[in-house]
Parts: C-alpha cells; structure tokens; sequence
C-alpha cells in the first residue's frame, strides 16, 4: 500500500497488534512514540512526541490516508487526569487534522464503558473525547468503535483472571450472572483492517465484542475453563465492600505516592454493571465482510499456557 496510515497508541497493547499486521499488509505506517524505538521495519516511520506535542502532531498526520487513534489513559487518580489525557490528547489530534485542511479517514478506538459514562472517570472521560470527534464528523469521515473488553497475548488486564483457572478459581466482581462482551485483539484489528479498505468511509459509532449471543457469563467462563483444564473451575464473588474499601485505599494511596490506579471505585462501578454486551450487526452491515472468528472457547487454552 502507498497511503499513509497515522497511528497513535502503537506501543500499546491493541497498537501492537495492529502495527504489526498493518506492516504485514505493506501499508506505510508512520506511527506517534514517546521514546525513541529501536525496533526498525520497513515502512514504518516513527514521530518523537505524544498528544500534547503540536508538532509532532502535524507531522503525525500530514498527508495522511488514515489516522488511526488508539491512544488513551486506562489508568488514573482523578477525572482532570483521565480529561489531560483522553479529551485534551484527543482534542490536539484532531486540531492537528483541521489546521493542514486535511480530510483523512478518521478511527477512534474507544471503549465501551463510553455506553455507561457515568460510572467512572474513564467512561466519562472516553464519552467526552467520543463527542469531540462527532463534532468533526463535517470536516471528515470519523468512526467509533466502541470495543468490549479485548483480551489476546500481550493483554495484561485479562490474563490474571484466566490464569487462576489454573487454580481452580474464577474471581469475580459482581453478580456471576451479569452479561459481558468479549473480543480477541486479531478480531478488532482486523475490522480495522476492513474499515481501512472500505470503498467509501464508513461513519458513526459501532459497539463490537465477538458475537457470542447474551455474550459471557462469570459461570460460562468457568465452565469453559474447566473443560479446557479437566478439572473443576469456581467462581468465587468478591466482597463488594471489600472490593470498595481496596478501591478507595488505592486511590488514596496512588495520590499520596503519585501513581496512576487501575482499580478505583469508578472502576468497580464498571465491572460490576449488569450489561456490558454489544449488538455488532450495525458493524457488519459496513463492513460487509467481516466477522469475528475467534471465541473464548478456541483461545482460553493458549491463553492459559502463556
């Protein structure tokens, strides 16, 4: 491929991914780092800077087919940090976009919890940068993806959970019958693949987990593992007041030590809501040849083993 494809976030856990398949697929990408890289491939040009750089920005983006903008903050002690991070980065994005007159196709990969965004700093704060890029939508193509939770070698989120299996234990926040989407990393890259390929761009928001109907339960996850292990797996509920005083002593303490928690109350909130199952056909009426094809069942025993 001869387009330039601008990614923000690629050293990250879904942006590794989807560099390494986008190279694959010979498209040029010129993707945004804070440090300088070492890792040298062809077509792969690297820029110094990160969301509040200007100038690395207008480099980023000059002449772009597409931008691609995975960045975002997961963690965090406040809704200001959570804001810096995932508004204002995105604001300078896309600024960076508008003042060189350019009109490449636009992706945000943001997340579900965006659905919900009153239950923590990080939906409210993925939901506000989520609205910044409609504003845009007259000046460019923009879409939104709005994963479930991405799971996949690399992911340092999920593989705790499913490496407890091994134990015989699947802990769980909230009630075990509460629904949840999941999505392996190489599905979401690939609908950014097909997203890229489109005719024409395709525009709005689209949720997307793996099409599992009524998705996955705490109990359906252990089953799976436990026909993957031979052995019996139990989910064990974890106390939500317990849960709540970690949350709050976590917090407090990433403040006083100045680092940035990923279980905060807000984050409680998220895991434990009742629904987070996505309807993926809007996705697949765009991109007309796409569907996921890797479920829990096919990948939970490489998921164990790593």
């Amino acid at each position: 491929m001869s387009q330039v494809v601008a990614v923000t976030g690629a050293t990250g856990f879904i942006g590794r991914a989807l560099l390494d398949t986008l190279l694959e697929s010979k498209w040029r990408i010129r993707a945004l780092t804070r440090k300088f890289s070492s890792v040298k491939r062809e077509n792969l040009e690297w820029v110094h800077g990160d969301l509040d750089n200007h100038e690395s920005l207008r480099r980023l983006v000059s002449g772009a087919y597409a931008v691609i903008h995975c960045a975002g903050a997961v963690r965090g002690n406040s809704l200001e940090s959570f804001l810096q991070n995932n508004v204002v980065g995105t604001d300078n994005l896309l600024r960076a976009i508008l003042e060189q007159n350019l009109s490449p196709r636009f992706l945000f990969v943001s997340s579900l919890a965006a659905r919900e965004s009153k239950l923590s700093w990080y939906a409210t704060s993925k939901f506000k940068a989520e609205q910044l890029i409609n504003s845009c939508s007259d000046n460019m193509p923009c879409t939104i993806f709005r994963p479930a939770a991405v799971y996949g070698p690399g992911d340092k989120e999920l593989q705790p959970l499913f490496k407890a299996t091994h134990y015989g234990v699947l802990p769980a926040i909230g009630d075990l019958i509460n629904h949840f989407g999941l999505l392996h990393v190489n599905d979401l890259v690939s609908a950014i693949q097909y997203w890229l390929c489109t005719d024409k761009p395709i525009k709005g928001t689209f949720e997307i987990d793996d099409g599992t109907p009524g998705g996955y339960t705490y109990r359906s996850v252990a089953a799976i593992a436990q026909d993957v292990l031979g052995k019996p797996v139990r989910c064990i509920r974890l106390p939500d007041l317990i849960l709540q005083l970690i949350a709050h002593a976590n917090l407090w303490a990433s403040r006083l030590l100045g680092y940035s928690p990923m279980l905060t109350p807000g984050k409680v909130c998220e895991l434990q809501h009742p629904d987070w199952v996505c309807d993926i056909t809007p996705l697949r009426q765009n991109l007309v040849n796409w569907y996921p094809n890797f479920r829990l069942c096919d990948t939970l025993p490489q998921l164990i083993k790593l």
